[in-house]
C-alpha cells in the first residue's frame, strides 16, 4: 500500500470516529424544550419548562414564582391553667380549712405556627383549620419581611381548611390548579415554614390520591399523598406543580417520630376551591346529603349483602326521611354512577354528594336483584356533628 493509500485511509477513520461520537451525544443530551423520541413532554417527565441548566434540571424558575405567595402564620390564644386546690370552692372543706381566699390560676400565651398561601392579590390567604383554631390573635408574614394582622374570614373544620384577610393590595398570588389532572409519580414541590426555621421548599412526588388518614376530625378527606418532605410548621402550606400552580394545601404527616418519613398529605386543590368560595361569599360551607352508608366491594360488609365483586358502591344503611330514602334507594342497592359519572370508591362518592348544593336533584345509577335502573333523588343538607363543629 503506498503512502498517499495510507494517508488517505487515516482520514477516513479519524471521520467515522468523530461522526460517531457526535451522533451519540445528540441522542442522550436534552436541551431545554426538546422532547425525548419517545414523544413526552416535560409535564409527563417531571422536567420544569425552562429548567436546566449545564444538563442539570432546576426547579428554580417555579420556586421563584410559587415562594412569594407561601406565608408564615403565627396565632396566639390565652390559656388558663387549672386551680392547684379546686376543693377549697367546696363548702364541706372549708369548714376545715377556713373561708381562704385563693388565687385564680394565671393565664398562659399559646403560640401556635403553621403556613398558609396567598390565593388573591387583595390579601385572602388559605391555611389549615387547625393552624387557627382558637386563636384570638393572627399575625401574617410575607414574603417581603412585613408582618401584617390577619382576620378570621371563615373556617370550615370538617375539610381542615380556612381563610384569613390581611389589609394589603397587589401582592403575589398563587393560582389554584386542577388538582384532578395530577398523576400519581408526578413531581411536586412543598413549600412552607416547617418546625421555624424559615421558608423552606422540597420535593417529592404525588405517591398516591383520594387517601384518608383519620387523624383529625375532617370529615370530608381526600388526600394527595406525597413523599416530599413536610414537618410541623408547614401545615397550610403550599403543595406546587411543575406549572407553578396551586395543587394542595399541605395538612397532616404520618410518623411514629412527628418528624417527616415520606408520608405527608394535602388537601386537594379542587375541594379547597369549593371551600374558599363558599367561605368568602358566604361564611360558611353548604354540602348536599344523600342520606346513605356506602361499602367498597369486595368488602366483609357488602360479601354479607351477597354483592362480592363488580363496579360501584353497596348501599348498607340509609338515613330514615333522607333523600335517598324518599328516593326508594334500598340496603343492598348497589351504585354504579352518579350524574352518569362512575363510582368505584365510597370515600369518593361522599365527596362527590358533599360538593353539590343541598337541594340539587342528583341521578343515581343503580343495580337492584341484577337489574339496572336509575333512580332520581334531592340532596338534604349536611350537618356536622358537635365534635366536627367545635
Amino acid at each position: 500500500m503506498t503512502r498517499t493509500r495510507l494517508i488517505a485511509t487515516a482520514v477516513l477513520l479519524a471521520v467515522f470516529v468523530v461522526g460517531c461520537r457526535r451522533g451519540s451525544n445528540e441522542s442522550f443530551q436534552l436541551t431545554p424544550g426538546s422532547q425525548p423520541a419517545s414523544g413526552a413532554n416535560s409535564a409527563s417527565t417531571g422536567a420544569p419548562s425552562g429548567g436546566t441548566t449545564m444538563g442539570t434540571i432546576s426547579y428554580a424558575d417555579v420556586v421563584s414564582k410559587a415562594a412569594p405567595a407561601v406565608v408564615t402564620i403565627h396565632s396566639q390564644r390565652r390559656v388558663r391553667q387549672p386551680q392547684q386546690f379546686p376543693f377549697m370552692n367546696d363548702p364541706f372543706f372549708r369548714q376545715f380549712f377556713g373561708d381562704r381566699q385563693t388565687q385564680p390560676p394565671p393565664e398562659q400565651q399559646r403560640q401556635g405556627l403553621g403556613s398558609g398561601v396567598i390565593i388573591d392579590t387583595n390579601g385572602y390567604i388559605i391555611t389549615n383549620h387547625h393552624v387557627i383554631d382558637g386563636a384570638e390573635q393572627i399575625k401574617v408574614d410575607l414574603y417581603d419581611n412585613r408582618s401584617l394582622d390577619a382576620k378570621l374570614v371563615g373556617a370550615d373544620p370538617p375539610s381542615d381548611l380556612a381563610v384569613l384577610k390581611v389589609d394589603a393590595s397587589n401582592l403575589p398570588m398563587l393560582t389554584l390548579g386542577d388538582s384532578d389532572r395530577m398523576r400519581v409519580g408526578d413531581v411536586v414541590l412543598a413549600i412552607g415554614n416547617p418546625l421555624g426555621v424559615g421558608q423552606t421548599v422540597t420535593m417529592g412526588i404525588i405517591s398516591a390520591k383520594g387517601r384518608q388518614t383519620g387523624l383529625s376530625n375532617g370529615s370530608f378527606e381526600d388526600f394527595l399523598q406525597t413523599d416530599a418532605p413536610i414537618n410541623r410548621g408547614n401545615s397550610g402550606g403550599a403543595l406546587v406543580s411543575t406549572n407553578s400552580e396551586l395543587i394542595g394545601i399541605n395538612s397532616q404527616i404520618l410518623s411514629p417520630s412527628g418528624g417527616s418519613i415520606g408520608l405527608g398529605f394535602a388537601v386537594p386543590s379542587n375541594m379547597a376551591r369549593t371551600v374558599v368560595e363558599q367561605l368568602i361569599n358566604n361564611g360558611r360551607v353548604r354540602r348536599g346529603q344523600l342520606g346513605v352508608t356506602v361499602l367498597r366491594i369486595p368488602s366483609e360488609e357488602a360479601t354479607r349483602l351477597g354483592v362480592t365483586q363488580g363496579p360501584g358502591v353497596v348501599v348498607f344503611q340509609v338515613q330514615e326521611g333522607s333523600g335517598a330514602d324518599r328516593a326508594g334507594l334500598k340496603r343492598g342497592d348497589v351504585i354504579t354512577a352518579l350524574n352518569g359519572t362512575a363510582i368505584s370508591e365510597p370515600n369518593t362518592f361522599r365527596n362527590q354528594i358533599a360538593r353539590t348544593p343541598p337541594g340539587s336533584e342528583v341521578t343515581l345509577t343503580i343495580k337492584r336483584n341484577g337489574q339496572e335502573q336509575q333512580v332520581r333523588a334531592r340532596l338534604g343538607e349536611f350537618t356536622p356533628q358537635p365534635e366536627e363543629s367545635r
